[in-house]
């Protein structure tokens, strides 16, 4: 991402910052570490390590590339039970162990409980991620629900 684009969408974000409401236990050496979080947006900064590392040459497997990206959505939406429906995602670019990827994830839609987000990952100025990431905020926490209690119910 150039400067200027950076620059501006910096400037575009220039809103109070707030503190995170979910995926508090996440293992943000793996996901990513929180660089900026605002209402609706949360850029997150992913520094690769060996244990990243898919082959020899050094390429680092798209899972952790897709775990910040998805990290980033969720930290854009900031609900204590939001969680990830379906996802739309192109790797556009190999990461390479040593590389730092910066995600930039925007919620785009609201409707109810469901939001929309879209999350860019760059290396440098090299764009190696994009995708579209839908989540549904839950009124308990996914393990909670009474419908999966209810599902276990029949499979005895």
């Amino acid at each position: 991402m150039s400067d200027e684009q950076h620059s501006n969408t910096e400037e575009s974000h220039a809103q109070e910052e707030i503190y995170l409401q979910t995926h508090l236990k996440i293992n943000q050496a793996l996901s990513g570490d929180i660089e900026l979080l605002q209402q609706g947006y949360a850029k997150v900064l992913l520094d690769t390590t060996e244990d990243m590392r898919a082959d020899d040459a050094g390429l680092v497997h798209g899972g952790f590339i897709f775990s910040a990206a998805d990290f980033a959505a969720m930290a854009a939406v900031n609900e204590k039970n939001v969680v990830l429906a379906a996802s739309n995602c192109q790797f556009l670019a190999p990461v390479r162990v040593g590389d730092s990827v910066v995600f930039e994830a925007q919620v785009r839609h609201k409707e109810g409980r469901k939001r929309n987000v879209h999350v860019k990952g760059y290396t440098s100025e090299v764009k190696v991620f994009e995708g579209e990431f839908k989540t549904v905020i839950t009124e308990h926490h996914v393990l909670n629900l009474s419908l999966l209690q209810n599902s276990e119910a029949l499979d005895d």
